[in-house]
């Protein structure tokens, strides 16, 4: 396909009052901040086969900072840099992020992922993190992106993601999309904020779209058939789940 199909390009999903606010995702989406937990304590209780003395990260999607807070926990032998292209989550990011960005153990990049990791040195990081970023890419792009995120993981290299991975039963995911829609009417209907539920709304439209839904079995399966090792779903929450992967190593 040619590079200029939509498919293929990246997306600028998060601004506006959803971007703004995006602190209210705990609110709708209670196992979110579960999932984001999960992938910090997954990458701190994780070493590589391989003999090292610090640990490169790549974090795909900061948003706000509310993962990689839990990255940064890991300890002072990871070095994380993570990219976004949403310039007002890498605002609060940046305050939220204050004191890792002084360590200087964390750098933030304004930057769609597929640009990055495309100008990335082959077999360069040990760990490619994510959380709630993949479901967003079209599924050109997201396929693109796993290829370079294989690519650019070192042999014995981690890749964790803890997602929306939708249920592979069409009638089951529906019916759990009715219900986050109608947690989303009860939590902004209570606050009176009928704008952020309008911009919810359609972004959860989104998520269930053909071009970018990301079904569990289907997406684990693609991370085979791109040549990742040892793929496997550890938790799940409904539509939120945490997946691993790895690189063969040497």
């Amino acid at each position: 396909m040619p590079m200029n199909n939509r498919e293929h390009t990246a997306e600028l999903l998060f601004a506006g009052p959803i971007a703004d606010e995006y602190n209210i995702l705990k609110l709708i989406c209670p196992p979110a901040a579960e999932i984001s937990r999960r992938v910090g304590e997954f990458v701190g209780a994780w070493s590589p086969s391989y003999s090292y003395s610090r640990l490169k990260l790549l974090e795909i999607g900061c948003g706000t900072g509310i993962t990689t807070t839990h990255l940064a926990a890991c300890g002072d032998i990871l070095d994380i840099v993570s990219v976004d292209n949403a310039p007002a989550m890498l605002s609060q990011a940046r305050q939220n992020l204050a004191r890792e960005l002084e360590s200087g153990r964390l750098s933030l990049i304004e930057k769609d992922a597929l640009s990055y990791l495309q100008e990335m040195p082959a077999a360069s990081v040990d760990v490619v993190a994510s959380a709630y970023t993949l479901h967003n890419f079209l599924n050109g792009y997201r396929r693109r992106v796993l290829e370079e995120i294989l690519r650019v993981l070192k042999p014995g290299g981690l890749f964790v993601n803890g997602d929306r991975y939708a249920m592979d039963d069409a009638a089951e995911q529906l019916r759990n999309t009715q219900e986050e829609v109608k947690s989303y009417f009860r939590v902004f209907l209570e606050m009176n904020r009928p704008d952020l539920l309008e911009q919810w709304v359609v972004h959860l439209f989104s998520d269930e779209s053909e071009e970018h839904i990301m079904r569990l079995k289907p997406a684990l399966d693609a991370m085979v058939e791109i040549g990742f090792h040892d793929v496997a779903c550890h938790f799940r929450d409904g539509s939120n789940a945490l997946v691993s992967a790895g690189k063969a190593g040497p």
